[in-house]
């Protein structure tokens, strides 16, 4: 697969690219004048994600990738049997969400922990500006995370929404930007509106991997500015989010609301769970209540306490295998 001429791509030389594409041995590499190429990983271990700067060597119509060069960070998600990959030279992760269906707590927490964890910014959007109670119901949710830095978003993008389209747009500009949501949130749509031509190069990918519909469920790289200074990166679904690749002690850490409270525990190697004189659990607010203006600024959502309490213990379990 070649868009265009590549004269870089000389027999017998390296050339500079970015994998834009990939699904299982095969991947879609783009170099610097637009022109892409089916590349496939040199040797059986070696593995690229979507995002990866490498140095391939051409080989007829495809080429082989010869180096895969340093990353900045990786994003990715570890349960107990394997580990899923999402994109590596990241900038920011943005977390769809839509005020119906319901959104999962968990599975939000559970992504920007993972967002932390590679130094990543994060920016939640939540769609469905225009059903009402819902949206209202939904934005109150997450007021703890606009407490604690967290930039959330409104997005509309059925009817009269061009406004927040707008805003996200300035938000997303100059940056590499991963999308994750649930289904339901509106992720195809978003992207389309923010690409236009995303369903032909995802049917142009397809057709070069012969890999059909399992190439939908792989991650993409798309530009969204003709410059090249702005990325979409569309990711699949997930039901689950596993951070097995965090230790539970780090948690707190990359939690900003209860890493806002740290440093006066009577222990030092406090779990936060049930030790006397926890400098974080005097913070944590009654059972049904939220944080609101005049309260303790460093108040902790016992939903969010409860999201802690959760993952620590699934991060402390045994493996099972």
């Amino acid at each position: 697969m070649k868009r265009g001429p590549n004269p870089a791509a000389q027999p017998g030389q390296l050339s500079d690219g970015r994998v834009v594409a990939a699904f299982g041995r095969h991947c879609v590499v783009e170099s610097p004048d637009g022109s892409r190429r089916i590349c496939h990983p040199r040797g059986k271990k070696s593995q690229v994600v979507v995002g990866d700067r490498v140095r391939w060597l051409p080989s007829g119509d495809e080429g082989s990738i010869e180096q895969v060069l340093e990353r900045r960070n990786l994003f990715y998600r570890q349960d107990e049997l394997r580990t899923k990959s999402f994109a590596a030279n990241l900038d920011q992760v943005l977390v769809l969400l839509a005020a119906d269906p319901v959104f999962s707590e968990s599975q939000l927490s559970r992504a920007l922990i993972a967002a932390e964890a590679e130094g990543l910014a994060a920016l939640i959007v939540l769609n469905k500006r225009d059903l009402h109670p819902a949206f209202e119901q939904a934005w109150e949710r997450l007021a703890p995370y606009r407490r604690m830095g967290v930039r959330v978003l409104p997005l509309q993008l059925k009817g009269d929404g061009d406004d927040t389209l707008t805003a996200l747009r300035q938000a997303l500009d100059g940056h590499h930007s991963l999308i994750l949501g649930p289904s339901g949130a509106g992720k195809s749509t978003l992207v389309n509106r923010l690409v236009p031509d995303a369903g032909a190069q995802t049917g142009e990918i397809s057709r070069a991997l012969n890999s059909g519909k399992h190439t939908t469920t792989s991650t993409t790289w798309y530009w969204t500015d003709d410059g090249h200074r702005t990325a979409l990166i569309d990711s699949p679904g997930f039901q689950e989010f596993g951070l097995h690749h965090i230790e539970p002690t780090r948690l707190a850490s990359l939690m900003p609301d209860l890493r806002a409270t740290l440093g006066s525990c009577r222990f030092y190697n406090c779990t936060h769970l049930h030790e006397p004189g926890c400098g974080v659990r005097t913070h944590v607010l009654p059972e049904g209540s939220t944080p609101q203006a005049g309260m303790d600024e460093h108040a902790i959502s016992p939903i969010r306490y409860r999201i802690y309490q959760d993952l620590f213990a699934e991060l402390s379990a045994p493996a099972r295998y």
